[in-house]
């Protein structure tokens, strides 16, 4: 069953468990009545409004944590996160002030286990040791302990929190290697399909190819030849003569048809290079709808498309932050035209990037175009237009 859950599912249940664990301490102060009864009665409310507030501080923890990882690793952290990270610290901290305990730094091993997913990687070490260290003025002031006990104390804590950030890391580059081994995959999938139909047509185009010039020539020579002896030739021999100059000729008829056939067949089916592409990508729902078949006579034009296509699903999931990519790609006279649409959060600056600019050049070397279109909260939408006798249309310079 575990086997079953991903890296950041798991990362997600063992902090709720150890949040929970953690409150089994509020737990024994109830059933333990000798912890109020032991107080003088001057303290016993001051202890009730502790208690009270450590109460409000733990489950706001639990809730705060609750709602930052139910998506993590998934979407891009946005500033709205870093603020929840800094409320989840500034709770565990309050935790160990009002419980009087080191609680707040188990609590804050919790949250180290969260700043590998949202953090650089600098900056996470960095909140890790003065999220562990803010909490020495609080063994200094409400445990009473010696500050340099409570210094090297929090060295402590912050020794365990380092295994939980070093873990969470590991995890977090396991889950993006093996993203990118999916990503990988899927290109190589695609590229073997669009491969395989590219073999196909070669080989159709040679062997229709050797049979118009093999064949077909001395088919041709054939039947001239057959048509003088016809004349030269009489009686039953001129007979037969004739039968096979007939015969000769529908051969070539045959001929003739059947490299029509095999150069008309010679087309790549770009619809099944594409499909593989939309398959198991995380975090983002693609709809494709492509013409089938969607065929192409140069294979070049289809690796461009191919290209694109991988590109535009590549920042979907990387920059758009969005949860479904509509595609669809269709012919149109002479021309493929591609759109693209996600429900992102989109741009209200379109910055064009290294992705953007080189499907730009791709298909501006092939006479096509690439239009962009965002808004803020609209999310992107990109339409792709290529020639399909783009092969005699290169760097602008027509055949």
């Amino acid at each position: 069953m575990l086997n079953e859950l991903s890296h950041t599912r798991l990362l997600r249940y063992a902090g709720l468990f150890t949040w929970a664990v953690v409150g089994c301490w509020l737990l024994s102060v109830w059933i333990d009545p000798l912890t109020v009864e032991q107080l003088p009665a001057v303290e016993v409310r001051a202890f009730e409004i502790a208690v009270s507030r450590w109460i409000a501080v733990y489950a706001v923890f639990g809730a705060v944590y609750w709602w930052i990882t139910r998506s993590l690793g998934i979407r891009r952290p946005a500033p709205a996160d870093h603020v929840l990270l800094l409320v989840l610290t500034v709770c565990a901290v309050g935790v160990s002030y009002f419980s009087r305990t080191g609680l707040g730094s188990i609590l804050l091993m919790v949250v180290a286990g969260l700043l590998p997913w949202l953090l650089p990687l600098r900056v996470g070490v960095i909140w890790l040791i003065a999220g562990n260290l803010s909490i020495t003025p609080v063994f200094i002031g409400a445990i009473e302990m010696p500050p340099l006990l409570a210094f090297i104390q929090s060295l402590v804590y912050v020794g365990f929190a380092s295994f939980v950030f070093v873990t969470a890391l590991v995890a977090k580059q396991q889950a993006e290697a093996r993203e990118e081994q999916r990503r990988l995959n899927a290109e190589l999938r695609a590229t073997r399909l669009l491969l395989a139909e590219s073999a196909r047509v070669n080989e159709r185009t040679r062997i229709s190819r050797e049979l118009h010039d093999l064949l077909g020539h001395h088919l041709t020579a054939l039947s001239l030849n057959l048509e003088v002896a016809s004349h030269l030739s009489e009686g039953r021999a001129r007979e037969h003569v004739g039968q096979a100059h007939t015969l000769a000729r529908l051969l070539l008829t045959d001929v003739r048809e059947a490299v029509s056939q095999l150069r008309e067949g010679g087309t790549l089916d770009l619809s099944a290079a594409l499909r593989p592409l939309a398959e198991n990508v995380p975090s983002l729902e693609i709809a494709m709808d492509i013409e089938s078949p969607l065929t192409l006579d140069d294979p070049e034009c289809a690796h461009v498309l191919l290209r694109c296509t991988q590109e535009i699903i590549t920042n979907a999931v990387r920059h758009a932050g969005a949860g479904t990519l509509w595609i669809t790609a269709h012919r149109d006279a002479d021309t493929i035209v591609m759109t693209a649409r996600d429900d992102g959060r989109g741009a209200d600056l379109l910055v064009v990037g290294n992705g953007l600019r080189g499907m730009r050049e791709r298909l501006g070397q092939y006479g096509g175009t690439l239009d962009i279109d965002t808004r803020p909260g609209a999310g992107f939408q990109l339409r792709l237009v290529l020639p399909t006798a783009a092969s005699a249309v290169r760097e602008g310079v027509p055949a």
